[in-house]
């Protein structure tokens, strides 16, 4: 009873890490390229949930100063995990828009984005030479 109470109270570690595995059997499992970078992105979104649950304490401020007013910094939470994120997060899309690139012209290559379907066809046409 112990354990169920303490997994309800973290419940994002384990949301985090349930997406994980899925993201990481997605990308494990499927031979579709598409799926493949669904996977990723799945796997992607569990860490940042993961570092912004980790970032947040429960009853402190967003760190927003208001002028002429006395600050005492332990009221706020810490920005620097919110702006790597963010950070994390732009990289994460310019790798995406990259990978989808990618597949677009393997399929416009080999007319397919099957992963094993593409090695068939370049073990045929590599002993073709």
């Amino acid at each position: 009873m112990d354990f169920l109470v303490r997994l309800l109270d973290n419940y994002f570690y384990a949301a985090s890490f349930i997406l994980f595995l899925i993201g990481f059997s997605i990308l494990l499992l499927n031979n579709n390229l598409i799926k493949k970078i669904i996977g990723m992105n799945i796997m992607d979104t569990s860490i940042f949930l993961l570092f912004i649950s980790m970032g947040y304490i429960k009853g402190k401020r967003a760190p927003i100063i208001d002028a002429g007013k006395a600050v005492n910094p332990y009221d706020y939470v810490n920005p620097v995990p919110s702006a790597l994120i963010l950070t994390g997060i732009v990289v994460a899309v310019s790798v995406t828009a990259f990978l989808l690139a990618l597949a677009v012209r393997l399929y416009n290559l080999y007319g397919t984005v099957d992963m094993d379907q593409i090695i068939k066809i370049r073990r045929n046409s590599d002993g073709d030479r």
